[in-house]
């Protein structure tokens, strides 16, 4: 795939747009996307996931509204490069909602915050190497 950060699953209960938004915010915590990288348009990542535009156009809307990403008329959707005043909250109100959807998911399928933890810690090293 063009994008590997781009995978959602039809499978997951997870509704794909969340899917999606989550796969992209993930994708920037990683640094695999960088302030000023641009995004697959619209139509290209609908069509590589097999999934309906608007689905990809909603994702866009909402992370561009949040201040993640940026549309440029003509030109493309970009990652938004992170304001210097007041930047750290926000990332760590952001960060703190990620957290909080994850601990309520494993949950939900009977994993404590413990072994969240240790796997996140796992995949958190694999991907430094």
């Amino acid at each position: 795939m063009l994008w590997p950060w781009a995978r959602v699953d039809a499978r997951d209960p997870t509704p794909i747009h969340a899917q999606l938004e989550r796969a992209i915010r993930v994708a920037m915590a990683a640094r695999h996307l960088k302030a000023g990288d641009q995004l697959p348009t619209v139509r290209q990542l609908a069509v590589a996931l097999r999934v309906n535009a608007n689905t990809v156009a909603k994702v866009y809307s909402h992370l561009e509204r949040a201040g993640a990403l940026e549309t440029r008329r003509g030109v493309g959707t970009f990652v938004a490069a992170v304001p210097a005043a007041g930047g750290d909250a926000i990332r760590r109100a952001d960060l703190r909602a990620i957290v909080s959807r994850a601990l309520a998911e494993a949950s939900a399928r009977g994993f404590s915050a413990d072994e969240l933890s240790r796997e996140l810690h796992s995949i958190a090293k694999g991907a430094s190497t």
